[in-house]
């Protein structure tokens, strides 16, 4: 019978769970925040990670990038305390990116429901001249 996941989903999986509450508990630079880590991607060796963070409530790109930088310069701390808490051979080097798939889902939305009301009013303008 084949593994339903690969040992680096397994990790990701471990690592996201872990981080996220090393992050909230042991970082403590204001300009990361509230933060959410919506995924991780670990590399078949185990020795890099990619992890994707989003932010709680609205920040502007000036923030966002401060954030990032923050994180990806507690990326060592990070790692250390990871490692502590994960038993690996190799605890995998973590570097943070910007995920705005949230942000771009709102806007998308938006898009959506004015092109709806667009149409709604379109018709009502059609059906009240049809009334006349």
């Amino acid at each position: 019978m084949a593994k339903e996941y690969s040992r680096s989903e397994r990790v990701a999986d471990a690592v996201q769970r872990e981080l996220a509450v090393l992050i909230r508990d042991e970082v403590r630079d204001p300009r990361v925040g509230m933060v959410s880590i919506t995924d991780v991607d670990i590399s078949r060796d185990l020795a890099y990670g990619k992890i994707y963070i989003s932010f709680v409530g609205d920040r502007d790109d000036d923030d966002i990038k401060a954030a990032v930088a923050a994180l990806n310069g507690a990326s060592g701390y990070l790692r250390k305390l990871l490692a502590a808490q994960i038993k690996l051979r190799i605890t995998p080097t973590l570097t943070f990116f910007y995920d705005d798939s949230g942000r771009r889902g709102e806007h998308l939305s938006a898009l959506i429901d004015y092109a709806v009301a667009s149409d709604v009013a379109a018709a009502d303008e059609v059906n009240g001249e049809d009334d006349q």
